[in-house]
């Protein structure tokens, strides 16, 4: 979708100008918050002007937060939502009580703070280097600030302890789970990247995660927790199966952490994991997040499955989820495209665990070359295509689908971006 304010187009040019990390091979990454703390500082601090639940994790961390915002809204709660990344429109990053927030709003937001950059090069302060994610969270706050959001349910960008979110000071925060991502970042072993991860908490508070005491990275996690006088809860996993329990089961317990604070809800019943009902569950169902749509193709109905997963334990995740579920059983076809620093040859082997057939396409020119994948393939014995056009290479699997199969998009929610609203008509047609 592209932006329509002029304004906001405008914004978004200048931004462009400054280094983004989600647009380029990370190589290196900043060492310190001072950017966005002067940022910020220059902008009043709106960090402070809200309470929040901050969350981190390999999997589940967007469908979480999602889930939280959904439940406070229930409540009778202003709440915000910082996410990324986005699907189709940036204004999915900030969300005001449950709904997007207005590309002139946003605009606004973002002037503001590209005023606080000027001032900051003029005056040879910490916030000259803030980058694209440093100026989209202090406009997000900024924004939160403005709307009189009382919480905020904070995603980080990338890791934790150094993440531009971490301004934040949360009362509750959520680790999902620890899979080994951006390993040239955050480190190359479980334990190393949950330390990353575990740099959200914050003293004398509480922690939700899943992860076990005997776990290399649960083991990380609690330790941090002690260190800090933080408290640790573990929601019990057991009988879950799926991705979307398990997710409900963590925003819960963090809900019942809040009703132990003295959070209310509306005719004063204490906020809890109640607060997340079907409905709630309902509202909380993220673009390219185990969508699911049944799409016409040749007299029968085709079902496709759009999920951006981008590391070999969330794709596994994926699969294992969508084996269960109606219309995803025998044969898969997988419209495939992997960024340069993603573990390609991970993701393919999962792929091929799973017996699903893939497409090579690509986005952009910082994703691996669709032949260079098909290399990839080759060497583990499976079977590929490529074809460079998204839309293309999405026709194909239709057409290969009509004798018995099923989509998916993955490997990337850009890829997801571009066909997600054609998906999405065909799938109305039918």
């Amino acid at each position: 979708m592209q932006n329509q304010n002029p304004r906001l187009i405008e914004a978004l040019s200048q931004l462009d100008k400054l280094t983004n990390w989600e647009q380029r091979p990370r190589g290196e990454m900043r060492v310190g918050l001072e950017p966005i703390l002067d940022l910020s500082a220059r902008l009043g601090n709106p960090h402070r002007a809200f309470r929040s639940i901050h969350v981190a994790g390999t999997k589940g961390k967007s469908s979480t937060s999602a889930l939280l915002e959904a439940g406070l809204r229930h409540a009778g709660i202003s709440v915000g939502r910082y996410a990324s990344p986005h699907v189709e429109h940036i204004s999915e990053r900030v969300s005001v009580n449950g709904r997007p927030v207005e590309e002139a709003v946003l605009a606004e937001a973002l002037f503001l703070a590209l005023d606080a950059l000027r001032a900051a090069r003029s005056e040879g302060t910490a916030a000259e280097a803030a980058t694209w994610f440093d100026m989209l969270t202090a406009a997000g706050f900024l924004i939160f600030r403005d709307a009189g959001i009382e919480w905020a349910v904070v995603e980080t960008g990338l890791g934790g302890r150094l993440d531009s979110t971490n301004i934040v000071d949360s009362d509750v925060s959520i680790i999902t789970n620890i899979g080994l991502e951006h390993t040239e970042i955050l480190g190359k072993t479980r334990a190393a990247i949950a330390f990353e991860k575990a740099g959200i908490i914050k003293p004398r508070t509480t922690v939700v995660t899943p992860l076990e005491a005997d776990d290399e990275a649960g083991v990380v996690i609690a330790k941090r927790a002690v260190d800090i006088n933080a408290r640790l809860i573990r929601p019990d996993f057991f009988g879950l199966k799926t991705i979307a329990e398990r997710n409900v089961a963590v925003a819960g317990a963090a809900l019942d952490v809040l009703g132990e604070l003295g959070v209310e809800a509306q005719e004063g019943r204490t906020v809890g994991g109640w607060l997340i009902d079907k409905a709630a569950e309902q509202e909380s169902q993220l673009p390219g997040r185990l969508e699911r749509f049944v799409v016409p193709v040749v007299g029968r109905g085709v079902s496709v499955a759009l999920d951006g997963a981008h590391v070999p334990f969330n794709l596994e995740a994926v699969l294992d989820d969508l084996s269960g579920m109606e219309g995803f059983t025998g044969p898969g076809i997988a419209v495939v495209a992997i960024a340069a620093d993603k573990d390609a040859a991970g993701l393919l082997d999962v792929m091929g665990r799973y017996g699903i057939s893939p497409i090579f396409t690509s986005v952009s020119d910082r994703f691996r070359s669709p032949a260079e994948l098909q290399k990839l393939a080759d060497k583990i014995g499976l079977s590929s295509d490529v074809i460079e056009d998204p839309q293309k290479a999405y026709e194909k699997a239709l057409e290969r689908a009509a004798a018995g199969a099923w989509v998916i998009l993955t490997g990337s929610l850009y890829l997801v971006g571009v066909l997600r609203k054609r998906i999405i008509g065909e799938a109305a047609e039918g």
